[in-house]
């Protein structure tokens, strides 16, 4: 095997564009290391090799042991490496983004520094989430009225369609359990889709905190990105859980926010959307390009919305 103090760094030119890479690479239960310049993964099964320079974003789960080796190597090749729950489903921490350009982390800054992009791309997102109504003209006050009148119609909606009776939102900070079903699921669906799009955000390398919706969180962009899938995503699979019995629903919501994940591609949306938001979709540079973001198992393949990874609790 080879040492680090053998190599230099590789160079921007030398790196693999970030779309030909294979993207947000999942490895769970397993000790990641270093061969030459490929990545290993080693369980109970046996020794997988993946070539560094084809990896753009690394999460690593549950039961995952990392090198310092393997992290130097990762570091050197360019990609990111975010700590996640189980599939993905919860960001803990990471670091590193896909490419070594702060492009789209200054096309953020410049939409947020100025009141009136801000409130441009504020709109923008509103138009997403609600197409059938118009928010221009609207302040960022008349916007978040507006999204939570929305959001109630979406409960209303959600609780007529399981036959889930729902009062209210009601989410104890203290006491999870003192919460209903269907506030359980919700808070739980919450808690999944800020993992999922802080992770997005931090392997595009830009700022969490740099919020257009939301302001004075160390996440608001993260919550921002999370509610543009909150009415379709989140809150059905909540009260899909809900309406299934009282018992275990976060850890329902869970498996049923991991098929939908995987079912809607949400990893690519969040990509497309935040680069739509963020007005570098046609990019053409190499260091603004992303590829299919589906997220993916060890061995390469998506994860089937079918299948059943695992009962393990993540929050």
């Amino acid at each position: 095997m080879s040492t680090i103090s053998r190599r230099g760094l590789s160079s921007p030119r030398e790196l693999t564009r970030v779309g030909d890479r294979v993207s947000f690479l999942y490895l769970e239960r397993c000790t990641v290391h270093r061969d030459d310049n490929a990545i290993t993964a080693t369980d109970a099964e046996g020794v997988t090799h993946i070539p560094s320079a084809t990896i753009g974003t690394l999460l690593l789960g549950p039961g995952t042991r990392v090198t310092h080796q393997a992290m130097a190597l990762l570091g050197e090749s360019g990609a990111a490496v975010v700590w996640v729950g189980e599939h993905g489903v919860r960001y803990y921490a990471g670091g590193r983004a896909l490419t070594r350009s702060s492009r789209l982390l200054e096309a953020q800054a410049t939409a947020w520094a100025n009141r009136r992009t801000r409130l441009e791309v504020a709109r923008a997102m509103y138009r997403l989430r609600f197409p059938d109504e118009d928010p221009a003209g609207r302040t960022r006050d008349e916007l978040l009225r507006m999204e939570g009148r929305r959001l109630k119609e979406c409960y209303r909606r959600e609780s007529v369609r399981t036959g889930v009776p729902w009062r209210r939102r009601d989410c104890h900070r203290d006491d999870f359990a003192a919460a209903d079903a269907p506030n359980q699921g919700v808070t739980a669906a919450a808690q999944c889709m800020y993992g999922v799009a802080h992770a997005v955000i931090a392997a595009l390398g830009l700022s969490p905190g740099l919020g257009f919706v939301h302001s004075g969180h160390e996440r608001s962009f993260v919550l921002d990105i999370a509610d543009l899938y909150k009415t379709e995503i989140a809150v059905p699979a909540a009260f899909d859980a809900a309406a299934e019995g009282e018992s275990d629903v976060p850890t329902r919501t869970r498996r049923a926010l991991r098929d939908r994940i995987s079912r809607t591609h949400l990893l690519d949306r969040c990509v497309n959307d935040i680069k739509k938001l963020l007005r570098q979709e046609d990019s053409d540079d190499a260091t603004a390009d992303t590829d299919r973001m589906g997220l993916q198992t060890d061995s390469g393949e998506l994860l089937d919305s079918g299948r059943n990874y695992g009962d393990e609790p993540i929050w």
